[in-house]
């Protein structure tokens, strides 16, 4: 392998492993090869014994690798050999209403229980979260918190949070001023006032397909109308696509998650996101960006924003830390663009303001600097978990499934044989304690009805593999029916 000149981005140990990695993909190194000793390879490398182990154990989270007792360390899975991705569905080119709650409330129900192998949701397990660190931020906010955080926040948010927030602009190319943010009670209220400031009942929305079912319950809440654009799993929206419906449905408003979209993965390259600005922008109709996952990346680079390209004001930019620091804090914003006067005043007749202490805590905890460290651990756990997820579908399900493949967030898309109805599956999987996401919740046309959402938030344990083959199982008995 041969001694490596390392940098000081990441863990040398990392490099090690990332050097080992690539050559797995390359299969310069191929499945069932042995791997050299720890010993061998700190020789090698010029490294240490522990760092050596270090980098063997890495890659065996991952499930690149396996150690065998006695015997040494062995390549076990290659990239090569993932499955075909999920196919793309075509809407029909027409305006709905909107019908998913019934479904949504009885999926969301079956959660509850913390019996369940719960691959229904697209959220971090609490372990991936800092909670100590936190909660020494609650107690500095107590403490130090004008009125020990007892009063009413200003409307638009706690000043050093928005401060904070504009702060975490950077890490996309942005310029903000804390002016233009405005603090909310998590992403969805920034979508439901963004969507108020710029629609009225009856209006056309277009949203891409799949899409996340809370979108569609905010659309329907709001008596909004929809039409479906078409979405690669790997790139999103198909622009042209959009295009069509803007021109033929009178759309009013587009809403989308171009980075690391819920339920597919998919993240549109920054290209395609430059475009689709330029197109709301030659309509003059505004973008209501969801950049939730936005820091979930898995590679070396946080991926761009709509808002980025945005010269006009055009693009409403929501996000929240739900999925990266605090689910329950309920912490969100929206840069609202030219629509700030008119969220602000949504925003107070709808809630007054957010909660005072969670606010000041989150703003404490930002800026002591510790939330990039945390980013960094939480983005290589959830990157190894989706491989491992990734392989125990593989391994347990038929071989016609169909997996996608995200290079960031929380959530696989995953299509099964057409036989298998996934609702049914939801159903059946639940008398055996585990929950899942059927793929008719994330669309109004598009049935998606032999597809299925697996967060893969929670570490990968024996519980999550029983988890696993049991639907495998489940998914095998279905097709021979």
């Amino acid at each position: 392998m041969g001694k490596a000149n390392f940098t000081s981005d990441d863990h040398i140990y990392l490099q090690v492993a990332d050097g080992i990695e690539k050559m797995i993909a390359g299969e310069i190194l191929r499945i069932g090869d042995k791997l050299p000793s720890v010993r061998v390879l700190s020789e090698e490398y010029g490294i240490s014994m522990g760092t050596a182990f270090q980098a063997y154990y890495h890659l065996e989270g991952k499930g690149l690798i396996e150690a065998r007792p006695k015997s040494g360390y062995y390549v076990r899975f290659n990239h090569r050999r993932f499955p075909a991705v999920p196919q793309m569905l075509q809407p029909e080119p027409v305006t709905t209403d909107v019908t998913v709650q019934e479904m949504v409330m009885r999926i969301l129900k079956s959660t509850a229980s913390d019996n369940v192998t719960n691959f229904a949701l697209a959220s971090p397990a609490i372990e991936l979260l800092p909670t100590a660190k936190l909660n020494k931020s609650v107690v500095h906010a107590l403490r130090n918190g004008k009125d020990h955080c007892i009063g009413y926040e200003n409307t638009e948010g706690n000043p050093e949070l928005r401060k904070q927030i504009a702060r975490l602009a950077f890490n996309w190319g942005g310029k903000v001023s804390p002016e233009e943010v405005i603090v909310t009670t998590g992403c969805m209220e920034a979508i439901a006032l963004s969507l108020r400031a710029v629609t009225k009942p009856g209006d056309t929305v277009a949203v891409e397909s799949p899409a996340y079912f809370g979108i569609y319950q905010v659309i329907e809440n709001l008596g909004l109308k929809v039409v479906e654009i078409s979405s690669d799993p790997a790139t999103g929206p198909d622009l042209p696509c959009l295009e069509q419906a803007i021109r033929d449905l009178r759309v009013k408003a587009v809403i989308l998650v171009p980075n690391f979209n819920n339920p597919a993965g998919s993240c549109m390259p920054d290209e395609h996101k430059k475009k689709l600005v330029e197109i709301i922008t030659q309509h003059n109709i505004p973008l209501i960006e969801d950049d939730i996952y936005g820091e979930l990346y898995f590679g070396r680079h946080r991926p761009k924003t709509c808002k980025y390209y945005d010269t006009k004001g055009l693009v409403i930019h929501c996000s929240s830390l739900s999925k990266s620091l605090a689910p329950g804090y309920r912490i969100g914003w929206v840069l609202p663009g030219q629509y700030l006067e008119q969220v602000s005043s949504l925003k107070q007749m709808h809630t007054i303001s957010s909660p005072t202490l969670t606010q000041v805590a989150v703003a404490h905890f930002l800026s002591i600097g510790r939330y990039e460290y945390h980013l960094k651990n939480l983005r290589k756990a959830l990157h190894t978990q989706s491989l491992r997820y990734i392989q125990g579908i593989m391994q347990y399900f038929p071989e016609d499934t169909r997996i996608s493949r995200p290079q960031g967030g929380f959530v696989l898309w995953v299509e099964l044989n057409p036989k298998v109805d996934t609702y049914e599956l939801c159903t059946e999987a639940l008398k055996h304690q585990i929950s899942i996401a059927p793929g008719r919740i994330f669309s109004n046309s598009c049935n998606y009805s032999n597809y299925m959402r697996i967060g893969y938030g929670s570490p990968w344990n024996d519980k999550v593999e029983k988890g696993l083959k049991t639907l495998g199982n489940l998914v095998k008995k279905m097709m021979n029916q």
